[in-house]
């Protein structure tokens, strides 16, 4: 039998060990494989022993046990002489839960082994000293508000590192320390669950809860840890948009544009995100055509904006009803809405100084042409709307009437003239006329003003081309050479006609003769034959026309008839006069005065190459001319009778002629050296004097060259 004992503050505790396999041999062990549970902390100490015996041992000393495995000579230790194993440290399951050991009895003397080796199994028995622990702590989890009691939100574990197949250790139970009594959790499970229905975000929308995980099954004396859960409450649209107010009262002033704005106005929603949009729509009201609504895209406010133009003195007030709705409804909670609201917006309109208002948009006027000036053209009004009346003035600003035709009258608008019109000079006149209040801000507008000169039968009628009239010499009496029209200058009216007529002067002539065709045109005949050019080539045939204006008028218009060449077809060659009276070309005052032109220029050329040669000079300077006619003129004093003496004057006629050298007139010397710089005319007279006693060539030289 194998037996060892653990002592614990002075009491012993039985342990048993259990022996997989009997000796078969003897002498040996009595078994082969043991399994030795160890309860912690009762044998955690050095003091603490196993023993072993072998039935060889007679208690002589002569056997020696040894040991070996995981942990023997550190962990365990054993008496050679008595097989008694000791621990040497605390041991940890959770490190190591159990060792295997081999033990084995040899002689003391020899070291030969005694029976064969026995193999054992120290097995770390588990106690509760490891609490449970919340590994993924702290947790933060969601759940929509208004969830029913039992909505599950989250499940947290704990783990305890405790052998959970030996009794209670690992056993846990959860609890809630904190967040009652919104939440609640499962004691065996970690599910956390809502405990309260109805819970509201927009009363409260965190929670800190503080769950507990306790080992040995919730009991007394089991160890426990607690891990912190923050669970937020999601939004949902349980709230329908309310507006602060019933009335918003806004103000519009009339002198405002389409486009600006005129006020805001905002439905609360507590709800969040998509949940807390508010669409604004106008529903009824006077204003309906007058203003609209917007949304502002940044501060999701409803904006009221002017569409159109208001006026103080026609209406003064505006009442709109607006509706503000949540877009999105959550069917769960349909029956908590409407998720709508309404509310008046009472506009007032405030009156502002605005400009004189003319009572036509624009005038047209007309006036006689010729009217003496001060005649009447029309009259402008224009009147203050404000509630002030202020007096109006008005004025023809000077661009638009530029030659200033027209004045009006500052007080009552009367447009009149300042001289006479012509219609066929400018036909219509366009005007503006500005309307200035007195007092205020001077504001003022502008209306246009159209005048019409009416047409008045103060142009006689005319021609209405200027044409010669060709006709051959072999013309036929009777034959018909032209078909006149006129023109007026006045507006032709629809009945308006004209009558030809010859001139009383030429009524009877025997050349031609006039048919008025009663259509403003008339037809011009030849009444005889025979005419030539040489007798005649032009004849002028004074025509009256007359109008049927009120009052009539007429004017005598005179037709150029030319006698040409023609042809036996009758087609003309020629109505020129001049070839048989002169030959073809220039006429002769032309040809005489180009003549002349040219005995100029020849006279002229003539002279000049007279003068010419009566200065050519020989081009070789001869023995007999006297070189004293080429001095060269210096800007010098000279020395007096002091130079004379010095010179030679055979020397000076001819310096060069005993050389047999010549200079030529036509060649200019040309400076090769520069001048000295003790140059004559840079040094003292004493000193120029001095060198006037020089070698006279030299000298004549030295000045050639200087010059």
């Amino acid at each position: 039998n194998l037996s060892y004992q653990c002592s614990l503050n002075g009491e012993h505790l039985l342990a048993f060990i259990s022996v997989s396999q009997a000796a078969r041999l003897l002498p040996r062990f009595c078994f082969q494989l043991h399994e030795v549970q160890m309860l912690l902390p009762l044998c955690l100490t050095v003091s603490r022993s196993v023993q072993l015996h072998s039935d060889v041992d007679l208690g002589d000393g002569n056997i020696k046990y040894i040991l070996s495995g995981e942990g023997a000579g550190t962990i365990f230790v054993i008496d050679d002489k008595t097989g008694n194993i000791h621990a040497t440290k605390t041991l940890d399951r959770e490190e190591q839960a159990q060792y295997t050991l081999t033990a084995q009895a040899v002689a003391r003397d020899t070291n030969k082994p005694l029976e064969p080796p026995s193999e054992f199994i120290v097995k770390v028995q588990d106690i509760n000293d490891n609490p449970p622990e919340f590994l993924h702590g702290p947790y933060y989890a969601r759940v929509p508000e208004m969830s029913n009691v039992g909505t599950s939100v989250m499940q947290v574990t704990a783990t305890d590192a405790d052998d959970p197949t030996y009794g209670n250790s690992a056993r846990l139970v959860y609890s809630i320390l904190q967040g009652q009594p919104y939440f609640s959790v499962e004691p065996q499970t970690g599910i956390i669950r809502t405990a309260l229905p109805n819970m509201d975000r927009e009363a409260r929308q965190e929670y800190d809860v503080v769950i507990q995980a306790k080992d040995m099954g919730g009991h007394m004396g089991g160890l426990s840890g607690t891990t912190e859960v923050k669970i937020t409450l999601t939004d949902v649209n349980d709230n329908p948009p309310k507006f602060p107010q019933s009335v918003y009262p806004m103000v519009v002033s009339e002198d405002r544009v389409p486009g600006e704005e005129v006020g805001r106005l905002k439905a609360k929603d507590p709800d969040m995100g998509d949940n807390g949009l508010v669409n604004y729509r106008l529903v009824e009201g006077d204003g309906m055509s007058v203003f609209e609504l917007t949304t502002d895209s940044e501060t999701r406010e409803a904006v009221v904006k002017l569409k159109k133009m208001v006026d103080f003195e026609t209406k003064r007030s505006y009442t709109l009803k607006v509706e503000g709705s949540n877009p999105h409804i959550d069917p769960q909670f349909l029956a908590w809405g409407p998720y709508k609201d309404e509310a008046t917006i009472k506009i007032s309109v405030e009156d502002a100084d605005e400009p004189p208002v003319f009572v036509a948009p624009s005038y047209t006027f007309e006036v006689e042409e010729n009217a003496p000036p001060g005649a009447v053209v029309g009259r402008v009004h224009a009147k203050d709307t404000d509630v002030a009346n202020n007096p109006v003035r008005y004025m023809i600003p000077r661009y638009t009437d530029v030659e200033q035709f027209f004045t009006i009258n500052s007080d009552d608008g009367l447009i009149t003239t300042t001289r006479p019109l012509d219609r066929e000079a400018q036909a219509w006149h366009n005007i503006s006329v500005s309307a200035t209040e007195i007092g205020g801000h001077h504001q003022d507008t502008k209306v246009r003003v159209n005048i019409r000169v009416k047409d008045v039968n103060d142009n006689p009628p005319e021609f209405a081309t200027n044409n010669e009239v060709l006709m051959c010499e072999s013309v036929a009496p009777g034959k018909l050479i032209e078909t006149v029209s006129a023109v007026d200058k006045d507006e032709m009216a629809h009945r308006q006609h004209f009558t030809f007529s010859l001139a009383p002067e030429v009524a009877h002539n025997h050349n031609f003769s006039l048919k008025d065709n009663r259509d403003s045109t008339a037809s011009i005949y030849v009444l005889r034959k025979g005419f030539g050019r040489l007798t005649q080539d032009v004849y002028h045939l004074p025509i009256e026309i007359s109008d049927n204006g009120v009052p009539a008028l007429s004017s005598t218009n005179t037709l150029t008839i030319r006698v040409c060449s023609c042809d036996s077809k009758d087609t003309i060659l020629s109505c020129n006069v001049e070839p048989y009276v002169l030959p073809a070309g220039l006429s002769t005052g032309a040809l005489i005065a180009i003549l002349a032109c040219i005995v100029i220029l020849l006279a002229i050329v003539v002279l000049f190459v007279a003068l010419r040669r009566q200065k050519k000079e020989p081009l070789i300077v001869f023995e007999e001319e006297d070189i004293r006619e080429n001095i060269i003129t210096y800007d010098d004093e000279g020395g007096g009778e002091e130079d004379t003496e010095a010179f030679d004057i055979a020397t000076l006629q001819n310096p060069d002629g005993a050389n047999g050298f010549l200079p030529r007139k036509d060649i200019k010397p040309e400076l090769q050296y520069p001048l000295r710089p003790d140059f004559p005319q840079s040094l003292p007279r004493r000193q120029r004097e001095e060198k006037h006693t020089a070698d006279p060539r030299k000298t004549v030289c030295r000045g050639f060259q200087a010059f």
